[in-house]
């Protein structure tokens, strides 16, 4: 029991409280809060966090395969209803949380809110929780790289629309900073992945942690930023339970809605369960770089109800998943009898299924 569960500990993504990462995340608000950076000290921070988001979509532009996604388009249908999922759906839930200001969320979590419905879906974990459930895992590669690739066109024009000025200094300003932040580097990358992709590919694992370390900088100098401007004296503990508690609807909503709207769709199983998994998660790795460019100051609260989703989405999918991986599948269903009855007919005690078993065959003697 011990070597089998330590052999599949590795194959579960964070789903857990006492996740690594999500620790050093939770560490590193508190660090912000105890030590903002103030002064010259934000701004050295202010500019490492720049160049952090740049080159952060580097290495995803570079490590985007195009062959791997245009062969991905063979199976349009399912990366259509994820896409439909992702900006569409989410973005109208979002928008429906208006409905709850001010009475549980505030202006500002509605924005973080709304901002939460327009971000990209995940990748690693689609993939992992698609794995563990036996879904189609090619399927979900595909539909989270698109959607990824997507976000980053999507997000910015569905902020500029549906936040507008209410972003904390969102303008147009702001979706030029996305250009040259976010669309230039990845499309550097792109262009460059021809000649760095397989040392890319080589040192995988070592820039995982330059990603991390890209964002848990981002995270200190936009949560900084809002204790300096004394912002989180707006956030209480009750608007932070109503928050957790809105979430928690959302997150139910989106799982049943991609569940079985694929099912009515006529998807199989397989594709099924890599929609659900695609199309209710959203990319904390996306969506906090694109925060901090699109606003500024009030960086601090637009991603605070996105840090709680994306927590709250891995431990739920975790259970999800590992249930999924349990359901017996058509193949299972008429291999897993066999064994019992050759074990049945081969037992010399239940003579009497024997011999119902052969109906010219006599009963065998006491």
């Amino acid at each position: 029991m011990s070597s089998r569960t330590s052999r599949r500990i590795p194959a579960l993504p964070s789903w857990l409280p006492v996740d690594a990462y999500i620790l050093a995340l939770i560490g590193t608000v508190v660090l912000a809060a105890l030590l903002p950076a103030s002064g010259t000290g934000a701004e050295v921070a202010g500019g490492a966090s720049t160049g952090a988001v740049a080159l952060l979509f580097f290495l995803y532009g570079a490590r985007l395969s195009t062959a791997e996604a245009l062969d991905g388009l063979k199976h349009w249908r399912l990366h259509l209803t994820v896409m439909a999922c992702t900006f569409v759906v989410f973005p109208l839930f979002g928008l429906a949380g208006h409905g709850l200001v001010p009475h549980v969320l505030t202006p500002q979590l509605q924005d973080g809110f709304l901002f939460l419905c327009l971000v990209p879906s995940t990748i690693q974990s689609s993939i992992a929780f698609t794995s563990i459930a036996r879904g189609n895992v090619p399927a979900a590669i595909c539909a989270g790289s698109f959607s990824s690739l997507a976000g980053i066109v999507l997000t910015p024009l569905l902020a500029a629309a549906l936040l507008g000025g209410s972003g904390g200094g969102f303008s147009a300003d702001s979706l030029v900073k996305i250009v040259l932040q976010l669309l230039v580097p990845f499309l550097a990358g792109q262009l460059l992945r021809r000649w760095i992709g397989g040392f890319i590919s080589r040192h995988r694992k070592v820039l995982g942690y330059v990603d991390r370390g890209s964002i848990l900088l981002v995270v200190y100098t936009a949560f900084s930023e809002g204790m300096v401007a004394g912002i989180w004296h707006q956030v209480t503990p009750l608007r932070l339970g109503a928050l957790l508690g809105v979430e928690a609807v959302l997150l139910a909503l989106m799982l049943a809605i991609s569940w079985y709207g694929a099912k009515r769709l006529g998807f199989g199983r397989e594709d099924r369960i890599a929609i659900q998994f695609a199309g209710s998660k959203k990319s904390l790795a996306a969506g906090l770089p694109m925060a901090s460019v699109l606003f500024g100051a009030h960086a601090s609260l637009a991603v605070l109800p996105l840090m709680l989703f994306h927590q709250m989405q891995l431990m739920v999918c975790a259970v999800i998943a590992k249930r999924r991986s349990r359901d017996p599948l058509p193949g299972d269903a008429r291999v897993g009898p066999a064994p019992a009855e050759v074990v049945n007919r081969a037992s010399p005690k239940p003579g009497r299924r024997r011999a119902d078993a052969r109906p010219h065959g006599a009963r065998p003697r006491g």
